[in-house]
């Protein structure tokens, strides 16, 4: 498996995160990104990063791990910082040259667009991938959505369908790698040429990879048919999620980091994000 995809993977370990309810990790990272977004002002982005390296210490996992995680999203983060630089305007000109203006504004608003959706991407895997088993994300978010199987809707199904998409996503990556070193060893040329050219050298690479999807699936699907797998219908489990007193620390950070953001942004003076 590929240490540079940061979707799917996880890190063994025994620290304070590792040991969290899968449940509650679900509902930190959807409350952490709600704190992330409401972050506007400079100084909260400063507090924003503070959280992320004490989550960084607490997962007891290497930064560059973290890094490696980043690396599939940096033309992404690029393009957004590119945007934010040159169409946003404001009063202080930097670069005045033809049709390039270049505004102190806009190069502080991609600075803070790009801390965001790192932070986002990174604080969310510490919380979840980076930390839970897959088998353990797929029974807490069984767990959490059980209400909604008094009115007879998939939940079970539902869960172990994300958890699947979840753990073959770097499965694919890394075939999609075999699949394009064998078409290299064969002549095959995908970086040069027109644009035109590069999309139809993926072809070659397109066909094979859903070809191996596909009997993934079918493996899957035989392996699971010949365990009689039926389901969450009388399903019992080996391991019970029980809350401990980590859990409700870990709320109460998570809500005291919510509440500071909402007041620096509301009584700390500096430039706010313009959106």
């Amino acid at each position: 498996m590929r240490a540079d995809i940061a979707f799917g993977q996880y890190y063994e370990g025994d620290s304070f995160l590792h040991r969290l309810d899968p449940r509650w990790k679900i509902l930190f990272a959807i409350l952490y990104i709600v704190v992330i977004f409401l972050a506007k002002n400079v100084f909260s982005f400063v507090l924003l990063i503070l959280s992320a390296i004490f989550l960084i210490l607490l997962s007891k996992i290497r930064l560059r791990i973290i890094f490696r995680g980043l690396r599939p999203l940096i033309f992404i983060i690029v393009f957004t910082a590119i945007i934010n630089i040159f169409w946003l305007k404001g009063k202080t000109v930097l670069v005045d040259w033809w049709i390039i203006h270049i505004y102190l504004e806009g190069l502080v608003n991609a600075l803070l667009i790009v801390i965001r959706v790192v932070i986002l991407v990174a604080g969310t895997s510490i919380l979840l991938t980076y930390t839970t088993t897959p088998i353990a994300l797929t029974d807490g978010l069984e767990r959490l959505l059980s209400p909604l199987a008094k009115i007879r809707l998939p939940v079970h199904e539902f869960s172990m369908m994300m958890t699947i998409a979840l753990r073959f996503i770097p499965t694919l990556v890394e075939e999609t790698e075999k699949i394009m070193n064998a078409q290299k060893a064969r002549g095959a040329d995908f970086s040069t040429g027109s644009l035109v050219r590069r999309a139809k050298a993926l072809i070659p690479i397109l066909i094979p990879l859903f070809i191996s999807a596909f009997r993934r699936a079918e493996e899957l699907a035989t392996a699971m048919e010949c365990r009689c797998y039926t389901g969450g219908r009388g399903r019992t489990r080996m391991n019970v999620l029980h809350s401990t007193w980590r859990d409700l620390v870990m709320l109460l950070l998570l809500c005291a980091l919510g509440a500071a953001v909402v007041l620096i942004n509301i009584y700390a003076p500096g430039y706010t994000l313009a959106m």
